[in-house]
């Protein structure tokens, strides 16, 4: 059986209260489908990475910010399965899923700092356009295979909206 693999979800709030969703570039298993493609920053945990510092470096490498407080964590970390998939040889195809644990960060910055070609080493664009949204149109607007987290994620969150 293929193990999940450790990775962190975050949800970035603005000032009113809204999170941050990128419109998902289709990438290995985690396929998108249309009008389902709006998810929050995520990726991978380095070995000995701290989650937190994890969080920050994803949401750089995604989105280009770094002006951002941290707000809260989830205690626990949350599985997700892949769907079916045609295989292409992605790196995440070792994996059945991944389990999350989501960081909460309010936008300190403004939004003239996101940047969606931001670049690092390895680093592929994940989104091809974002927008501010409440965490019900977060929950609604991501791929089914990830809603439950993401209604968790929003339940979890939700003393952070406006």
């Amino acid at each position: 059986m293929k193990p999940y693999r450790f990775n962190v979800g975050v949800a970035l709030f603005n000032a009113q209260g809204r999170v941050f969703l990128g419109k998902a570039i289709s990438d290995g298993p985690e396929y998108v489908l249309p009008g389902l493609e709006w998810q929050m920053p995520q990726g991978g945990i380095d070995p000995d990475e701290d989650i937190i510092a994890a969080a920050r470096r994803e949401l750089a490498e995604e989105t280009g910010i770094t002006a951002a407080d941290l707000l809260a964590m989830t205690d626990d970390y949350w599985r997700y399965e892949f769907p079916l998939y045609v295989p292409t040889g992605h790196k995440l195809e070792a994996f059945a899923g991944q389990q999350q644990r989501w960081a909460a960060f309010r936008f300190t910055g403004d939004d003239r700092d996101i940047d969606l070609t931001a670049t690092g080493e390895g680093f592929y664009p994940e989104f091809s356009e974002w927008r501010w949204a409440t965490l019900e149109e977060a929950v609604a607007g991501v791929m089914p295979y990830k809603r439950a987290i993401y209604a968790r994620m929003a339940a979890a969150f939700a003393r952070f909206a406006g």
